[in-house]
């Protein structure tokens, strides 16, 4: 009978587990860590990465105790993760007053979501009038927001 792939690397990482730990607690912590530079999650990932390296140190000193290696990463990371959000800055976003001028970087479709280029960065947004297409490069005044989504009117509407 074949040994299915899968088991092979399960088998692998278990024999890791037992016999390196700390080893295992770093890839872990280092993989969550550059995850976090590709797929913001603020500061999730990262905290929870970090929590994985400090167990992994801890599992140096103490590589038979697994599973109050695996509750130290539970408490940690929940801590961690906590304190990141209670004390990190909050990011705001700047509140739309009035008409402000932005540019499509995508056609928009009756009542489909495009791109637009605001304040120098691309905004997802949509027409605030489902009715209406609006051409790619064309001008057009930001009038709303809801949640991250612009809501947009062409230029030429409210000239």
């Amino acid at each position: 009978m074949a040994i299915p792939p899968n088991f092979a690397i399960t088998n692998y990482m278990l024999t890791l587990i037992q016999s390196n730990p700390h080893l295992f607690w770093f890839i872990i912590g280092s993989l969550f860590a550059l995850v976090e530079l590709f797929v913001p999650t603020a500061f999730s990932l990262f905290v929870t990465g970090i929590s994985a390296i400090l167990v992994g140190l801890f599992a140096l000193a103490f590589p038979q105790l697994l599973s109050l290696q695996i509750a130290l990463w539970v408490i940690l990371s929940t801590a961690f993760v906590y304190l990141s959000h209670r004390f990190l800055p909050k990011r705001r976003v700047s509140s739309i007053s009035g008409a402000v001028q932005a540019e499509t970087m995508t056609e928009f479709l009756p009542g489909a979501v495009g791109r637009v280029l605001y304040e120098g960065a691309s905004w997802r947004a949509r027409c605030a009038d489902e009715k209406l297409a609006i051409p790619a490069n064309h001008k057009v005044y930001v009038v709303g927001r809801e949640g991250t989504t612009l809501l947009i009117m062409p230029e030429y509407l409210l000239d």
